[in-house]
């Protein structure tokens, strides 16, 4: 398919209410409610302002999770261009910036994506039980934060008080943990529905969960954040995105420094690649002899484990690419 060609871009700030919008040729700048009444409003200003098609404009805004939620889908059912990136991202591309406001930031974003209009990559809203699966993600993930922070309370009061005298601290305490638990066993129980209920995540599902070490929280995490294995083009790209991917730092011949993953990158993914790493050497013995191996010749605990989840990724990404289940092929005799 033909690569659509941009000749003009906008930028949108989102906040709860409201959309800052810049276009970045006109440098023209308006606000427009965050609702519909305020999308129909936006499409019909760019047509009056642009002086392109809708066609040959890209739209661009920060991923602000619910409150930019709204505006994608409406754009995707209008089939019109847009693009989802981080803050982070349009911030580093554009260097050093002095005052920020809502205004001032449409205008950066649209700024960016002009910058890189041939290049950045069309948003592809995902799909119904994608989104659902994303929300009770998260909705979990806040329930055992809630749950982790009882434990831990409850945990250094024991060390410092007794039952007897404080009944109600323990006993309140407890229930809260208890009730925690059934809630987020009841979200895991929903999550597993969704993902039975459609046969697309389904497949993807069996073959992801067939990697030793990946489970289900990780293996779901996976479908969510790599859109069924659609957002990332191999797994390299998807190491960097989690923080696995080793990267050379070097300059010349005076600089030397050892090769590191980069501190950017989404952290609760690295945390779940790090337990599924844990427990692949635990449980598969290609990896746990690698593990071993590795560092009897003197490498870091650390990095080895950091190469043990880089392995997790594209062998993730390669049974899903193969459509087919990992196949364990190691034999330690043979390696011995």
């Amino acid at each position: 398919m033909e690569k659509k060609s941009f000749k003009e871009t906008v930028g949108i700030d989102i906040s709860k209410d409201v959309l800052d919008v810049t276009l970045h040729l006109a440098k023209l700048h308006h606000q427009f409610s965050n609702h519909l009444k305020g999308f129909r409003e936006l499409l019909k200003w760019i047509k009056a302002h642009s002086g392109y098609p809708l066609e040959q404009v890209l739209i661009c805004f920060e991923h602000t999770g619910m409150y930019s939620l709204p505006l994608a889908t409406f754009l995707s059912k209008n089939k019109i261009a847009y693009v989802m990136e981080s803050s982070l991202q349009i911030k580093r591309s554009l260097g050093i910036a002095r005052g920020k406001n809502d205004k001032i930031d449409s205008r950066r974003i649209a700024q960016y994506a002009y910058m890189r209009r041939d290049s950045l990559k069309i948003y592809q809203l995902p799909s119904a039980s994608l989104q659902k699966l994303q929300e009770l993600l998260s909705l979990r993930e806040r329930l055992v934060k809630q749950r982790n922070g009882f434990k831990s309370a409850l945990k250094s009061q024991k060390q410092m008080l007794t039952r007897k005298n404080n009944p109600l601290i323990f006993s309140v305490q407890e229930k809260m943990i208890e009730q925690l638990s059934i809630q987020i066993k009841a979200i895991e129980k929903e999550m597993k529905s969704i993902i039975e209920a459609d046969p697309e995540l389904k497949s993807i599902y069996k073959l992801v969960i067939s990697v030793k070490g990946i489970g289900f929280i990780i293996g779901t995490h996976l479908l969510v954040n790599t859109q069924c294995f659609t957002r990332f083009e191999n797994a390299r790209q998807y190491a960097c995105y989690c923080g696995v991917a080793p990267f050379e730092h070097s300059s010349g011949t005076s600089i030397r420094g050892k090769t590191k993953v980069s501190h950017y990158a989404n952290k609760k993914i690295k945390s779940l690649f790090d337990l599924a790493a844990r427990t692949a050497i635990q449980n598969d013995p290609e990896l746990k002899y690698y593990y071993e191996s590795r560092v009897e010749k003197g490498k870091s605990k650390m990095s080895v484990l950091n190469a043990v989840r880089n392995k997790l990724v594209h062998r993730v990404f390669a049974v899903v690419k193969r459509g087919t289940p990992f196949v364990p092929l190691f034999r330690p005799n043979v390696a011995a």
